[in-house]
């Protein structure tokens, strides 16, 4: 099929055009520069010309909807107000709301240099050394699994990768399983096991009410899955609520996982960020591992090291034998080669660097506790603001028992959109707000917005 438009041209660029016609055999023959053009009649010095245009292939693609995260900055961007402020997307900003480069990370990569590193291709299960430090970050270095060759690892892109990774390992060897995802989660765990065709659904987390922890929900939704599903945890500072499970919790949740004969699958994306420890941030993965339990643990070095661009993550999977965990690595090996082929080597030599040098393994450990402190104190600024500005007497203590990167402020999709319409203040529909790309100095600000938008749109 084509389309047909006239259109007027002068005598020169005819002329031109008439020649091209000419050696081309003319008429339907003219010269094809992108569309087919012929002359179809001359009137007083001007050419009358008619194009046909292919109609393009693709014609029946729809145009995608934003990404309701990465579309938050692009309308931060398009804002000329000099209130406006980014809360969106999870990226550690200073208190100037800068973005930062760890000065360990900085110390790295000049070894690098120093050394004069190749740029060779990695094999496809990644760098040997980052996959040593990364599963010995995430279990403790002198765990038993490790030990007993029970765990398979393969560095991957980031969390995402890591997690599409696991989803087509699922799809492949679980075809039957099901897959359940927290309600609310990480706005791309559901695309994730979408593509990947693996099945999924939702068990309760978020309790409105009390803008914490749906303990009881949570674990009635565990127990009627059917047996053998996969359970999709985060590890730590819940992503978007930042609402965790206590320890004694997390027993529970184990106890009811262990029973039904489900396999956890834990997302680690703030191991050390959380709380400013990379022990306590792991508590909740090493539990499960030490009752003995299989486990599938995806992890990302984006938040904990800033190491954004660099998409530098794993994907591990603890087993029972060493056997079927030399099985288990194999069939990862053998997805990865079509997916991606071969992971990057940049960002695995920062971290096999940091983690495997005792002095900058201490270096990143206090910058870390930098970071996680200054949310912390942001968080509890933010709180005490609500709590003087707020004079209907609700009770915002539930912000300062949320941890990590997000809080949930309990905003509707009207009231979040007035957070953005009047405040300038951008941040995701389900009213989660990144305190990351938050400043004490504009915590009163927030405040503001925030009591605005809840007690005035309904």
């Amino acid at each position: 099929m084509a389309s047909t438009a006239a259109f007027a041209v002068s005598s020169p660029a005819a002329s031109a055009v008439a020649a091209r016609s000419k050696v081309h055999g003319g008429g339907k023959n003219a010269g094809r520069i992108g569309c087919r053009v012929g002359i179809t009649r001359k009137n007083f010095g001007r050419v009358m010309m008619a194009l046909a245009v292919d109609v393009s292939r693709f014609e029946g693609v729809p145009m995608a909807p934003p990404d309701p995260i990465l579309g938050v900055s692009e309308a931060f961007k398009a804002d000329k107000s000099d209130l406006k402020l980014n809360l969106g997307v999870g990226a550690y900003r200073t208190e100037e709301l800068q973005p930062y480069v760890l000065n360990v990370v900085k110390k790295a990569e000049n070894l690098m240099l120093e050394k004069g590193e190749y740029k060779e291709y990695l094999p496809i299960e990644g760098l040997a050394a980052f996959n040593k430090a990364t599963a010995e970050l995430l279990l403790g270095a002198d765990n038993p699994v490790i030990k007993q060759g029970l765990v398979a690892t393969l560095q991957s892109l980031s969390g995402t990768g890591s997690l599409r990774l696991a989803a087509a390992f699922i799809q492949r060897y679980f075809p039957e399983a099901k897959v359940l995802i927290s309600s609310p989660t990480w706005g791309n765990h559901k695309n994730i096991f979408n593509d990947a065709r693996v099945p999924w659904s939702e068990y309760r987390y978020y309790d409105p009410k009390t803008v914490g922890l749906d303990f009881e929900g949570m674990i009635a939704d565990i127990e009627a899955a059917p047996e053998g599903s996969f359970v999709l945890l985060h590890g730590c500072a819940h992503n978007p609520t930042g609402i965790d499970p206590t320890p004694e919790q997390w027993e529970k949740i184990a106890d009811v996982i262990q029973e039904k004969k489900h396999m956890p699958f834990f997302d680690v994306a703030y191991q050390g960020f959380a709380s400013g420890s990379l022990d306590e941030d792991a508590f909740s993965v090493r539990l499960f591992v030490k009752r003995g339990m299989e486990v599938f643990v995806a992890q990302s070095y984006s938040k904990n090291l800033g190491l954004y661009s660099e998409r530098i993550g794993a994907i591990n999977v603890v087993c029972s034998a060493p056997g079927v965990a030399d099985r288990v690595k194999s069939q990862l090996k053998r997805l990865a080669r079509p997916m991606y082929s071969n992971p990057p080597i940049h960002g695995a030599r920062i971290v096999a660097n940091v983690v495997g040098d005792p002095t900058m393994f201490g270096e990143w450990k206090q910058e870390m506790e930098q970071m996680a402190g200054r949310i912390k104190n942001v968080r509890q600024k933010l709180y005490d603001s609500l709590s003087v500005k707020d004079k209907s007497g609700k009770d915002w203590s539930f912000i300062l028992r949320q941890i990590g990167m997000f809080s949930y402020t309990g905003l509707n999709k009207a009231q979040s959109d007035n957070m953005t319409d009047k405040w300038h203040v951008y941040m995701t529909k389900d009213g989660r707000i990144s305190l990351a790309g938050l400043s004490l100095a504009k915590c009163d600000y927030l405040a503001d917005a925030i009591i605005d938008s809840f007690h005035n749109v309904n």
